[in-house]
């Protein structure tokens, strides 16, 4: 990425409350331009709730044209039914970058959490709190838009690494 500015998506995916933050970064500034969550609520069917997903993204890529993507990968999960969720849940999500042309980067959360408040054992509080004076927010973002900010963040800094160094890109 040659700009100046860039505009960065960032995604934490859950199939009930998937977060979604874009930032905007030149040089060491940056500001939130749109964050919050996909929320569905229990009852509604899974293939629903993945459409949402797919739509919403797809309508924040189409209003605020960020120029790539990151995305929080997967974790390991005890249970294999959660972890299948999960993984239909960031499909959803990975298919409306790919489908938009954007380019998609994914960090581990203990990469994301490093790179926002300088541990990767860092909790959700401090991970929120961090998010809020990095981007100068005056209300502290609900818990998954503060994931999905952290996780922009995290990828501008990769952006500045030389090529070889930066994060894997799905």
């Amino acid at each position: 990425m040659a700009k100046e500015t860039v505009r960065i998506l960032g995604i934490d995916t859950s199939l009930r409350s998937t977060g979604v933050g874009i930032i905007e970064a030149r040089g060491s500034e940056m500001r939130a331009i749109a964050y919050g969550r996909i929320y569905n609520k229990p009852k509604v069917p899974h293939s629903e709730c993945l459409r949402n997903i797919y739509a919403t993204i797809t309508d924040m890529i189409e209003n605020h044209a960020p120029d790539c993507a990151a995305i929080e990968g997967a974790f390991f999960a005890k249970n294999p039914k959660t972890a299948m969720v999960l993984g239909q849940a960031r499909g959803a999500a990975i298919a409306a970058v790919a489908i938009m042309g954007l380019e998609i980067s994914e960090h581990t959360p203990r990469k994301v959490k490093s790179a926002v408040v300088g541990t990767g054992t860092a909790d959700k509080e401090q991970v929120a709190k961090m998010v809020m004076r990095l981007l100068n927010l005056k209300e502290q973002p609900q818990e998954d838009a503060a994931d999905a900010l952290a996780i922009a963040i995290c990828n501008h800094h990769q952006l500045a690494l030389p090529l070889e160094m930066q994060a894997k890109k799905i």
